[in-house]
């Protein structure tokens, strides 16, 4: 699917976006599954192993910012992530043998919808290689006022930043570190339909959302089948046939494949992981602002 100069901005500059790549039709229905969980969320009063509330969230005025493992929950969200429209671009790019290593969908919902500090994904969860990039789906029309996904260019190719605060791993980069290249960040912007993919270890975070426009994105990451977790990151792994079942194409082995990639362990672990979003409030400085009523 892609042509050897995308590969190679992909590989300059550790992201790429391909706009209008998902059909309409394919969108209105993932759409529809996302206003019928985020309904789903109507009378909880906390998190859990499906939802991640806004600190703003009320039992009657549901606010889900982000919604945990939906191919799980939705043969939709499923057959999107195993379609040739997902798996074609990141096979140019990773190889012909892939596995999930976990998905998401991040609701940034429209005036109130949670930043994401600047962080890498690679500080969550190294592996022996670094062949993993993270398939972003834009569900809705993204530009720079809702809250895109910004990226630093080339910062795939820099060191791991630390990404602790107070001795604890806090999931997100201190700011006022020098060497990060923030000013040289891009926002990935494009209509519905769209995807970007980034590689695990660009630095990238997204801002709040203040525009009256949702900007919902769907996530696959995905890894060659060869690359696996390290002990001491936060992937899950619990069995061989299990792991074996995030197969998406190609053949499973036993034999990783090393690559001398800098790592950064993220420990130790703060006394509550749930999501990004709780594990990013141990920071001690922000890049982006909050509402008043979200944690900081």
């Amino acid at each position: 699917m892609l042509t050897a100069e995308q590969i190679a901005f992909y590989q300059a500059n550790g992201y790429l976006v391909l706009e209008g790549l998902i059909p309409a039709d394919r969108i209105a229905a993932v759409r529809g599954e996302v206003e019928r969980l985020v309904e789903g969320a109507r009378g909880r009063t906390e998190s859990d192993d499906l939802y991640d509330l806004e600190d703003s969230h009320r039992p009657d005025r549901p606010r889900v910012r982000r919604i945990k493992h939906p191919n799980t929950v939705s043969p939709v969200f499923d057959a999107l992530m195993r379609d040739d429209l997902i798996l074609e671009p990141v096979r140019d790019l990773l190889g012909p043998a892939l596995r999930l290593h976990t998905s998401k969908l991040n609701l940034k919902s429209a005036e109130y919808g949670a930043p994401v500090e600047w962080h890498q994904d690679w500080a969550f969860y190294p592996h022996t290689n670094d062949d993993i990039l993270a398939v972003g789906v834009m569900l809705d029309d993204v530009d720079t006022t809702n809250g895109p996904l910004m990226i630093v260019p080339g910062s795939h190719k820099g060191p791991v930043f630390d990404h602790h605060s107070g001795g604890v791993f806090c999931g997100a980069i201190d700011p006022a570190t020098e060497g990060l290249g923030l000013e040289g960040a891009v926002a990935l912007t494009g209509p519905a339909g769209s995807i970007s993919l980034h590689h695990v270890r660009v630095l990238h975070g997204s801002d709040l959302n203040t525009s009256g426009r949702d900007r919902r994105l769907l996530l696959y990451e995905i890894t060659a089948a060869d690359a696996w977790p390290l002990q001491g990151g936060l992937s899950e792994f619990g069995s061989l046939a299990e792991y074996d079942e995030r197969l998406l194409c190609g053949q499973s082995t036993t034999v990783p494949r090393l690559r001398e990639v800098p790592v950064r362990l993220p420990i130790p672990s703060p006394a509550e992981y749930g999501s990004i979003y709780n594990v990013q409030k141990g920071t001690r400085r922000r890049a982006f602002r909050v509402l008043e009523g979200q944690e900081t």
